[in-house]
Formats: C-alpha cells, structure tokens, sequence
C-alpha cells in the first residue's frame, strides 16, 4: 500500500507547477492590468517597455519549473548569439512545450519579456492568458482561406512604428507533429508530392502565409531568422519507432531528460522576399530540418543516434535568474489568498477577467 501510494505522488510531479502557474495568473493579470490602467495616457512604447519586464517576471517562474524543477538537460548545437536581436523564430512543432523552449533560448539572450507568438485562433479563447498573449503582441491566426493578412500585418507595423523589441515565435507546419496521427502526415506528404516538393519524414510541409506576412512586415527592422529544430529525447519505442512528444504535464512529470535544440541563424539578406521563392526556401529549410531529425532517430550507427551533428553544449539556467520570480509571484499570490478581501477578488479575477477577455478578443483579437 505504502508503495502504492508513493507511485501515485511521483506521478502526480506536475500537479505542484500546475497549481503555481495557473493559481498565479489571476496576480499577474491584475498586476498588468493596473499598469494597463495607469499607462492609458502614456507613450505607447513605455507601456510595452513595462509590459515585457512583467512578462519576463511571469515566464522566468515558468522556467523555474520546466527547468529547474524538472532537471531537464539542455544541449544546444548551432548559433545562438549572445546579445538580444529583433527576429522571427522559426521552429518544428511537436508539443506543447515547443512553446517553452522558445523561452529557453530568449531568457539566455535575456530577450525573455520579448517573446511574442503567432498563435492558432482557438487559443484566444483561453481563460485570463487568451487576452494577454494578444495585450503582450501575440498573434491569432485563422488557417488557409480564413488567413487574416491585413489584420497580421497591420498589427505587425505597428510594433515596427513603436520599436518594440521583436522575439516572433512562428511554427509554420500549423499543427503538431505526431507519428501516431498517420492521417495528417499522410495528407502533409501528399501536398508536399503535389506541388513537386521534397517529402518530410519527421516534419509536416512548412505553411508560407504568417512567415511571409511577417517578413514583409518587419523586413527592415529584423535582424535575422532563427531557424530552430528541436529534439526531445525518450521518443522512441522499445523498436526504435518515433512516438509522440511530450506533453506540458508529462515534461513537468519529468519524462523528458534531455532537450536538444540545433539553432541557425541567418541573416535578413539571405531570406528571398516574394513569397514564391520564400515558399520554396521555407521548404528547403524543413529539408534540412528533416535531415537532422532523421540523424537523430533513425541514423543506422547507434554512437549517432539521440543527437545532433555537431558539437554541442550543455547549457544550465542559473537559479538567480527564475527563483526570484517565483518567490515574488506566489508570495504576492499567498498573501493575496490569506484575506477575504483578497479571496474575493482574486476569484472576481478569475471570472470577470475570463468574460471580460473573451469579449475583448471576440471584438479584436
């Protein structure tokens, strides 16, 4: 019985983050909401200043847990400058945590509060952060015919006209990668066949439509693309055979020991601007990404497989740079839970926050 039970606590690792993370929300978004207020007469560009000191408090803590909390080893292979740049994050998509690891490159080029994702429309809808990811410079995007192109890109030129810092997250296959979802690689490689491009194996046919509105947009205020592929390992079956990434809760449950991440970086200059030879470039670039992914898992000498070519290094996160975000965070929550007063309205948080939202995102999201 006793083992029993200690079975079930290790696997409930991820239920202590979880409760940190979300319970914390409701104290953030009324800190930023204050701020919000206060900033309505303000210069555009000092609110986003703020805004991203706030944000990179928030997702510091969260680091805190996907690292820390977790022990996950980072191995990065490739370029990643030191200094802070305005770009567009380019990434293979395959999990929830892909979300993460573009946190885990920003904060070590303490670039954190700069991150702003192109996002699927349905997450707009999302309690309390649906709203601040579009307040913070998120994107939300309808897929194919339903694609928004002025909407990206006016909001795009706006941040350009500001000179707000730029960390654009982008997945352009559009889903996650799953080998256990046959039918949606199968459709993948048979557009890819169509169209007389090189069929992917460990990646879905890059989508062109958000990578060129925001090229276009930004062109001459980025610095670079990064393009990143990323590789967790503990995906393989006992045959060998890819499996299914995993999941927020399963990484916080602390199944994924090691995180690989091969970074490119290449220049504004060499990135084609019409959006036919961009379509074509952005598939070569899923070429070289399926190639590597294919080294990683299926290379036929086992000394090469669980890595990427190249030298890589082990990069640990130094506490100083998440522990303060927790304390501050969950203290300022606890303190905020001891009072009635403050129950109250953390609860209010929750509910008015979340309609108050979704009714500004239905409107302008």
């Amino acid at each position: 019985m006793l083992l029993s039970l200690v079975l079930h606590m290790y696997s409930m690792r991820c239920v202590l983050p979880a409760a940190v993370l979300l319970g914390s929300a409701p104290t953030y978004v009324l800190a930023w909401g204050a701020w919000r207020l206060l900033s309505a007469l303000l210069p555009a560009r000092l609110y986003q200043a703020v805004d991203d000191r706030l944000y990179c408090v928030y997702q510091s803590m969260v680091l805190f847990f996907f690292e820390h909390y977790t022990g996950v080893q980072i191995l990065l292979y490739g370029d990643l400058p030191k200094n802070k740049e305005n770009i567009i994050y380019l990434s293979n998509h395959q999990s929830t945590v892909d979300w993460i690891v573009a946190d885990i490159l920003a904060v070590r080029q303490n670039a954190l509060g700069h991150v702003r994702y192109v996002l699927k429309d349905q997450l707009k809808w999302l309690p309390l952060y649906g709203c601040y990811f579009s307040q913070h410079g998120g994107i939300y995007v309808k897929r194919s015919a339903k694609f928004n192109e002025k909407k990206m890109r006016k909001k795009l030129q706006s941040y350009v006209s500001t000179r707000t810092p730029m960390y654009l997250v982008i997945f352009p296959e559009g889903t996650r990668f799953n080998p256990e979802v046959t039918k949606v690689l199968s459709a993948s490689q048979a557009y890819a066949a169509k169209e007389g491009l090189a069929v992917l194996k460990h990646v879905l046919t890059p989508r062109i439509k958000a990578t060129h509105v925001a090229f276009d947009s930004m062109k001459n205020y980025l610095d670079a693309i990064y393009d990143v592929t990323v590789a967790f390992e503990g995906t393989q079956d006992d045959k060998g055979q890819r499996k299914e990434a995993p999941s927020m809760a399963e990484f916080l449950c602390k199944e994924c020991p090691k995180i690989h991440i091969h970074i490119d970086r290449i220049d504004k200059k060499d990135v084609p601007e019409e959006q036919v030879y961009m379509k074509r470039w952005l598939h070569e670039r899923f070429e070289i990404k399926d190639k590597l992914l294919i080294e990683f898992y299926d290379s036929l000498d086992p000394e090469r497989r669980n890595k990427f070519p190249g030298k890589s290094v082990n990069s640990k996160l130094s506490l100083k740079k998440t522990l303060p975000s927790l304390l501050i965070l969950s203290g300022l929550t606890a303190g905020m839970l001891v009072t009635e007063a403050g129950r109250k309205l953390y609860v209010k948080t929750w509910i008015y926050g979340t309609l108050i939202g979704c009714l500004w995102v239905s409107i302008k999201a």
